[in-house]
């Protein structure tokens, strides 16, 4: 081919010559043969020389489209119908974003050559149908409705378990993980419950686990169990070469709480999206519904590679109601509304389970959930060490339980305050998820600090309050749609009240005594519930709390009665048990 030619004329002694099977270069080639006055345009010579030697696949079958796309199409080819589907006779030439097709709409249509884009065809995801032998885990077997969590997570590589609080989403991911063979697995997710994953996985297999602290990383055990706040020790999007997490290779990745990544512009979203893209394994956990703003979930799906997700703009317009206006020039999407919701649960349901606790039937009525925690406080630690210095040195004063109790106040405080950030943490979740949750604590400065950060959204009870404020803060919680958190005193509201308007409770720190525990679980826990109660007990295991939640646990046993009238122990042989425990660390 003379090489001072046109890229035109170059097309033309192709034309000449040509003898493949694209149907559009074919096209031109006869338009070439009896039209003597036919000269290709620039993107028609670009098309013929680039793709001369490609060679057209096949396919022969209708393929599903995305609803957006086929309003589109239908407006643009002047349809009388929209079209569900598309015939694919050929694909002739495949690019990064869409399809050249030899193909048509109608039954009844023409063949002809036209551009798909691929985030229009909706493809089916495959899954897998899994066996898994229970009787692996007959001394702490999943629940009916955990089997069927576990199932679809080990038969789809990328998924998304979305049941509400309390289905017990952690437990159902570990017995799958194990499922899949997985030798190395990542788990992301928030600081406060790194401990809580070590040890349910603990529970059902004796492989090494590895929580990361501040920028201590390791790749020598099969679990490693991470939180958001510091992925960026462990993984630089511009040093990809150098990020322990790929170097890694983990088959399998765990995002827990996965609404924390919705923001595309947050950092530690960036950072997930990165390192994610190629695992082979990809699970989302998240109690948070997927349909109260669409947007906020483009993100997760993105990362499962839902169907739905392979064009963002067709995602804004269809599901969130998107449209674009001008600000000083400048074209801003607006994409906060919500819209075709049904189409959209529809297809995303494959990839997706959500059940809500009032779906499942084999849910225990109340469930307890102690969600431990590591403390570091050097005035824990200070004031542990003077009260072991009184207790051995003032015999005769420290053999006075009472005195001992009084003196251990101060130590309960500081517990109490540093647990204030994730009993925080804890509900804010809750509340995300739509529900409402009750706070308790044995300290005014707690209560007051918990109520501070929740501001209008919250009520407070404590002994101060009148009885007609004590009624107020119990009638705004119940009925006040705006009300999302009750923050009361144990002792002021644990009794004779009734919050049944939340499914969650929050014990931020420990009495001595087991009743009070009991009757403050029970204010949403009684006549006129109509869900399930989730009682979660942030728990230091560090410090004498761990030790002190043991025998509360064990005097109320509460795993086998779920907080059942089996107390044993009268509330003073309990308190002389955990007295005595503390004194003999």
């Amino acid at each position: 081919m003379e090489p001072n030619l046109s890229i035109e004329h170059k097309s033309l002694k192709v034309l000449e010559t040509y003898e493949g099977a694209n149907n559009y270069i074919l096209k031109l080639k006869q338009k070439f043969q009896t039209n003597r006055n036919f000269f290709p345009s620039r993107n028609q010579a670009d098309y013929i020389i680039t793709y001369q030697n490609t060679q057209p696949k096949v396919a022969k079958k209708w393929v599903l489209l995305d609803t957006y796309f086929a309003e589109k199409f239908a407006d643009e080819k002047l349809l009388m119908t929209t079209p569900e589907k598309v015939w694919i006779e050929k694909l002739l030439v495949e690019k990064d974003k869409a399809y050249h097709v030899w193909g048509r709409f109608l039954e009844n249509e023409q063949l002809y050559d036209f551009w798909l884009p691929k985030g229009s065809i909706v493809k089916n995801v495959s899954i897998e149908k899994v066996e898994v032998d229970y009787t692996k885990y007959s001394h702490r077997p999943p629940l009916e409705h955990q089997k069927e969590a576990i199932e679809k997570l080990v038969g789809c590589k990328r998924f998304i378990l979305a049941d509400d609080i309390g289905l017990g989403k952690t437990t159902s991911t570990i017995i799958a993980a194990l499922e899949t063979g997985a030798k190395k697995v990542l788990i992301v997710c928030p600081a406060s419950l790194k401990i809580n994953w070590e040890r349910e996985i603990k529970n059902y297999t004796d492989r090494p686990s590895y929580i990361c602290e501040g920028k201590n990383f390791s790749t020598n055990e099969d679990f490693i169990i991470i939180n958001y706040d510091i992925l960026k020790n462990f993984h630089d999007t511009k040093d990809l070469k150098n990020s322990p997490i790929l170097n890694a290779r983990f088959d399998l990745v765990i995002l827990d709480e996965a609404h924390m990544i919705s923001n595309p512009q947050a950092q530690r979203t960036k950072i997930v999206n990165s390192f994610c893209k190629n695992a082979k394994y990809l699970w989302l956990l998240t109690g948070t519904p997927m349909t109260n703003r669409p947007m906020n979930y483009y993100n997760l799906l993105n990362l499962i590679e839902s169907p739905v997700s392979a064009n963002w703009m067709a995602y804004a317009i269809r599901y969130c109601a998107g449209y674009q206006f001008n600000v000083k020039g400048r074209k801003i999407w607006n994409v906060t509304g919500a819209s075709n919701l049904e189409e959209l649960r529809d297809r995303t349901s494959r990839q997706l389970l959500r059940r809500l606790k009032t779906d499942v039937l084999d849910l225990p009525e109340k469930i307890i959930t102690p969600v431990y925690l590591r403390l570091k406080s050097k005035m824990y630690e200070g004031l542990m060490g003077e009260y072991y210095d009184w207790y051995n040195t003032k015999k005769e004063e420290s053999s006075s339980l009472t005195i001992q109790f009084s003196k251990l106040m101060k130590v309960r405080q500081v517990i109490a305050e540093e647990k204030i950030a994730t009993t925080i943490e804890l509900a804010e979740n809750i509340v995300e998820q739509g529900k409402k949750v009750v706070i308790l604590t044995n300290f005014t400065d707690s209560l007051k600090k918990i109520h501070e950060h929740f501001g209008k959204q919250s009520v407070y009870l404590d002994g101060s309050c009148s009885k007609i404020q004590r009624q107020h803060a119990v009638d705004e919680f119940q009925e006040n749609d705006k009300i999302k958190v009750f923050v009361g005193n144990l002792k002021a509201a644990g009794v004779g009240i009734t919050l049944t308007a939340g499914e969650a409770v929050i014990m931020n720190d420990l009495s001595f005594v087991p009743s009070e525990h009991l009757q403050g679980e029970d204010r949403c826990y009684r006549y006129g519930q109509k869900n399930s109660v989730s009682i979660y007990y942030p728990i230091f295991e560090n410090t004498i709390e761990g030790a002190i939640y043991d025998i509360l646990a064990k005097k109320k046993q509460i795993f086998e009665t779920v907080m059942g009238d089996n107390m044993g122990d009268s509330s003073a042989d309990v308190v002389g048990e955990i007295m005595s425990m503390i004194n003999n660390r």
